[in-house]
């Protein structure tokens, strides 16, 4: 998913912002944003969580819901 993500990065880096957090280096983090499980992609904006993937996820996938989170 890192590779995934990275690629994603580069394509829509003038509308988002992509960081990897080591959940066991932040326990506070994770807590903040009910991560569980890894991998768990979770969508911030305004510094609150509006969207999250749990467990492994497609390119298109993840794809439709940056999509729908970032054109409003």
């Amino acid at each position: 998913m890192e590779s995934l993500l990275a690629q994603i990065a580069r394509k829509e880096r003038h509308r988002l912002r992509v960081l990897q957090v080591d959940v066991e280096a932040r326990p506070d983090l994770a807590e903040r944003l009910a991560v569980a499980t890894a991998p768990t992609l979770v969508l911030v904006r305004e510094r609150r969580p509006v969207a999250r993937l749990e467990g492994r996820a497609s390119a298109p996938r993840i794809e439709a819901l940056l999509e729908r989170h970032l054109a409003a």
